[in-house]
Order: C-alpha cells, then structure tokens, then sequence
C-alpha cells in the first residue's frame, strides 16, 4: 500500500506544480495569442527595431505581424484605414509634427496619457520624465499624449573631411562660408558638385527651415503668415541660388533618398540634412564616402546658428485597436530604456535622456556627431514646419517659393503669392 500512497502523492504533487506553472506563465504572458498589427515606416529606427521583435514575442507570447511603407504611402494608408473607420491597425509610427494635429483632431488616436498614468499597465521604472521634453510637447496636443518619440535629428552639415583637409578649407560656420565653400569644390566637369540638399517642392521644406530661422524668418508668427518679409525672402534666395549654382543636376525632383545617394556616391562635397541619416553615409553596403564624412553644426546666417532639433518619429496606438493593452505593451518594450539603448545603438538618435548619457549609448556614434548633435539640441529650434493641422498643403504653398529660387524666379512675387495662399490656411484654422 505505501508504494500506492506515494504514487499517488507523487501525482498531485506533479499536477499541482504543473497548474502553479501554467498561472505563473499566464501571469508574465497575460496577452499570450494576442496578434498585433504594427504598421511601420522605411526609416532607420524600423530597420533596427524588426530584428528585436521576436525577443519581444518570446517574453510576451504576442504576435507582432509588421508592415513598412515609405512616408508618403505610410500617411496616405493610415488616412484611408483610419477614415474608413474599420482600420485593424493596432501600433504605428507616424510625424508628430506632420500629423499630430490631424490625427487627433479626427479623433484616430489613443490616448496614451492614460496608459502611462496607470501603475497596473505602467512600471515606474518605464520613465515616461526620461523622455526630452521638447520631444513630449511635440506629441502632445491639448494635453492628449498622440505617441511616444522614438527618434529626434537635427540638420547638420555632412562634408568631405578629405576634400576640406587636402584643400585647407574652413568647415563652414557661417551661411557665408558655406556658399564659399560650395563655389570652391563645384567642378562638374569632374563630377563633383559643391553641396546637396532636397529640391523638392514639398520636402525641401524641412530642411529650408534651418535656413529660414538663421536668417531671422519665420513661417508664421502670431498667426500671421511671414513667408514675404525680407528675412524669408533672402532665405528663400539664398537656399535657390546655392542648389541651382553649385548643386547637382535635377535637384528640383530630390527629395532625401536622391540627395543622400548623390553624397554618399562621393559626387558632393557637402550636404545639409537630418542628423538621422548618418548611418547611411557611414554604412559601406551604402556610401562609398564612409570613412570621409565629417559633421558640423548647422551654419549661423544673420539671425545665428538656428537648426532645428525636433522629434521625428513616435510610435501611437490606433484609437480602433481591439488589443489596447497588448499594443501598449509593444510600445513600452519598443520605448523602453534597454531596447531604446538597442535601437541607439544601430545608430539610431533617440528621444531618450539616458541613453545620451550612457556611455554605452553613445559608443557606436562618432564622437564629432554626438557633440554637433548637443549643440544642436541646445540651440536649436523644435519646429522643422509650418506648426498647422493642413502640414501637407501648407508645405506645398512654401515648397513653390523653394521651386521657384531654385529655377532662379520672382522670389518675391512668390513669396508675396505664397503669404497670401498661407495666410488663408491660417485663418481657415482659426
């Protein structure tokens, strides 16, 4: 008989630390067979958060079926799901300051500030205060957290180190120095052109914008538009005259992938660009300049260095999401401080105050970068466009005085054309 009694004792000890198990797993995994649709963009910071994904399935027992588009397509998908009103999206990344005011303001959000209040869903050990605060403001609107940010740039200069130091020129501090620059290096006959940037209509703006604050301009101030007053005007022709002098052929249709392949195919001496970019120029597979680039601030016109240092990207939560709680787990581990250390360290500039401070997160950054990037942080701007709901159609009206310096036009018939146009964008948001 005693054999039978610990036989039998043997088996419901071995059930009950089979059933302990399972409620200690459904304890970690409470969303285990939750599948998430994560809709992302083509940009560095999803290239280095997709190889992380399944350490996060494998903790959570979340599915993770990711998608990436280009900007462009990516609003235009999130415009027509979200519209529909029987979008499936759970997470997606998206440009608080192209997008926030519009999504929200259609109501295609989850507020994330509920979320993060929460001690059952949020550990304090999260650090939403991690966060730099000009990147929170930037994804806050009334209040309403629209997404945590998860990658900041600033516009910088990008130069040939090679070209500067066989030469003995200067690295640009001044917007003087720069159009110098750019006529001493602009030989092409040889292939060589003296600088880079985007000529095209509407995504020229951002980058124009750096431009148009050190030169004293303004988009707008006070809800009156301010693309006519002669800050703006020399702005807009000096950025024209310097792309159609010393710039490539056929920059009226470059955006940043065409720009950035003309430098990183070493036909440019220098670009002016988001910081975020620079792991492409460093990247053999993709620059054959990568052990040739150097980084400088932004360079100071009459008004000062004013480059703008802004939150690109963030990561929001659909307000159709059936799976709220799963999804915020996806954009805690994805927000976290050790996978923001991860995704920093594929080169990818956060939003997060320790992984700046940590010399683990800056270990895989030039130190010339890390320090362009503090000083452009400390100066500069948190705005790299008009700050309205209409984003789109206000960088359409800027970007045809852009077009037109660039063509060598009226500036300032277009630019009086455009304040005119903007002005009544303004005053239809009011």
């Amino acid at each position: 008989m005693k054999w039978h009694v610990r036989f039998v004792t043997l088996c419901v000890a071995v059930v009950f630390l089979g059933a302990v198990g399972t409620a200690a797993s459904g304890a970690q995994q409470p969303y285990k067979g939750t599948a998430l649709r994560v809709v992302l963009a083509n940009h560095p910071w999803a290239d280095a958060i997709r190889p992380l994904i399944p350490e996060f399935e494998q903790a959570t027992g979340i599915k993770v079926n990711a998608e990436s588009y280009f900007e462009d397509q990516l609003t235009q998908k999130l415009t027509v799901e979200f519209a529909s009103g029987t979008s499936t999206i759970d997470v997606f990344m998206q440009r608080p300051l192209q997008e926030a005011k519009q999504f929200h303001k259609n109501g295609w959000y989850t507020d994330l500030k509920k979320l993060i209040d929460d001690p059952r869903l949020t550990q304090a050990d999260w650090d939403f205060a991690d966060f730099f605060p000009a990147a929170v403001q930037a994804e806050t609107v009334k209040g309403f957290v629209t997404g945590i940010p998860i990658v900041t740039e600033q516009e910088i200069i990008y130069y040939r180190k090679d070209l500067f130091e066989k030469d003995n020129i200067k690295v640009p501090t001044t917007l003087a120095e720069l159009e110098a620059a750019a006529k001493h290096f602009h030989n092409p006959g040889k292939g060589m052109f003296g600088i880079v940037s985007r000529g095209q209509r509407s995504p020229a703006v951002t980058q124009f914008s750096s431009y148009l604050y050190s030169f004293g301009g303004a988009f707008d101030k006070d809800g009156k538009a301010t693309l006519d007053t002669p800050e703006a005007i020399k702005a807009f022709t000096f950025y024209g005259d310097l792309l159609r002098k010393y710039g490539p052929p056929g920059v009226l249709n470059m955006s940043w992938p065409q720009a950035l392949a003309i430098f990183a195919q070493g036909k440019a001496a220098m670009y002016t660009d988001a910081s975020v970019f620079y792991s492409n120029l460093l990247d053999p597979a993709q620059s054959e300049v990568g052990d040739k680039v150097g980084f400088a601030v932004f360079p100071a016109g009459p008004a000062g260095a004013r480059p703008y240092s802004i939150v690109s990207w963030g990561l929001s939560m659909s307000a159709t999401s059936r799976h709220k709680e799963a999804a915020w787990e996806f954009i805690k581990w994805a927000t976290s401080k050790e996978t923001t250390l991860k995704t920093q360290n594929r080169q990818v500039p956060s939003a997060r105050t320790s992984a700046w401070e940590s010399e683990e997160g800056i270990k895989n950054f030039p130190a010339q970068l890390v320090s362009v990037i503090a000083q452009s942080g400390k100066i500069g701007l948190p705005y790299d466009r008009p700050n309205v709901i209409a984003v789109g159609q206000a960088r359409d009206i800027i970007g045809s005085v852009i077009v037109t310096a660039i063509e060598g036009g009226d500036v300032a018939a277009a630019a009086k054309k455009a304040n005119a146009d903007y002005q009544a964008l303004l005053d239809k948001e009011k």
